[in-house]
């Protein structure tokens, strides 16, 4: 559904013309009037209005993405503002998230492709990944093989393969057509002889193979949060966010296949974002260690290969019908 319009915004679509504008200064505040006042939400990369202006007007016209000031008065020929005008309408007027337009996604300093096939590039666990994951790794040498869930873009097993040099890392994803955008960064990366990309719904068509690193980032918004996500996040795929009632859908079935995928002194590691609460009810004995990251301890939790065994050895056998 359109974002509902208002006097003033009919106003603007009715009188702006290209020849209003004549500097990158005129297309930024003229930007950030219009974000503002169309409420749009900021969570796929900017913060806030100023920023998401900023990155939109550099990249269409092919500026570095750092270095606003030089550019602030610079004359726009009447093309390039056209430009501009179109992808602030497009931001504003379909909310589409910025990546979207742009096609591409930044987690620290990597770069990756992006369309609507995939989730905007976002994990609190891309964060930990430069720094190997110390203390509770002490030498990146020892990871051999690592198995990421639900990969999407392929971003973190991306990220993965450089932080772990000696590392083979298997990519999974339910959906072939994520697995396609994935393939494009590999290739981006010239990581196609260590990235195994595998269309697969968890486990099923992984085989036997045991890893020292099991990471996911999985659909896990629950079904009332789901109801209420801002309108930039309907453009995303609803198969790569809904985690069911409680969001724990499938970070049960990910755990429990753990069990058989780890080896002896592997570990796995699970983003599930603002569901600790959830993650705690659904999961009430399992030993949990929970990793800092810039939103708080509350993200991401790390089970041992031990833990997990204890904890599904431990659980209560269902009682079969008669």
């Amino acid at each position: 559904m359109p974002f509902p319009r208002d006097a003033r915004l009919t106003w603007i679509e009715n009188t702006m013309h290209p020849t209003d504008f004549s500097t990158v200064r005129d297309l930024l505040r003229y930007a950030v009037t219009r974000f503002n006042t169309a409420k749009l939400f900021f969570g796929h990369g900017s913060s806030d209005a100023m920023d998401e202006a900023a990155y939109l007007i550099l990249h269409t016209l092919h500026l570095p993405l750092d270095k606003l000031d030089p550019f602030l008065d610079a004359r726009l020929l009447p093309d390039e503002v056209a430009a501009l005008l179109h992808v602030i309408e497009q931001r504003t007027e379909e909310r589409l998230p910025a990546a979207y337009i742009t096609q591409e996604a930044w987690l620290g300093s990597y770069r990756f492709f992006v369309d609507q096939r995939v989730l905007v590039p976002r994990s609190f666990i891309a964060e930990l990944i430069p720094q190997q994951f110390a203390p509770w790794i002490d030498d990146p040498f020892s990871v051999t093989d690592i198995l990421e869930l639900c990969t999407g873009s392929g971003c973190l097993s991306i990220m993965m393969a450089d932080a772990f040099p000696v590392a083979q890392v298997d990519a999974v994803d339910i959906s072939k057509e994520a697995l396609e955008v994935a393939h494009r960064n590999v290739e981006d990366y010239a990581l196609s002889t260590r990235i195994k990309l595998i269309a697969s719904d968890l486990y099923e068509a992984v085989g036997d193979k045991r890893y020292d690193m099991i990471i996911a980032n999985p659909p896990y918004v629950n079904a009332e949060s789901m109801l209420q996500l801002p309108q930039e996040y309907k453009h995303e795929p609803a198969l790569a966010l809904a985690g069911g009632t409680d969001g724990m859908d499938l970070v049960r079935k990910i755990l429990h296949g753990a069990k058989n995928r780890l080896t002896p002194v592997g570990m796995i590691m699970i983003e599930i974002g603002n569901e600790r609460e959830n993650a705690e009810a659904a999961f009430p004995e399992l030993e949990m260690t929970w990793l800092t990251t810039s939103a708080g301890d509350d993200m991401v939790f790390m089970v041992t290969a031990e833990q997990l065994h204890n904890y599904l050895t431990n659980l209560p056998t269902p009682v079969a019908s008669a």
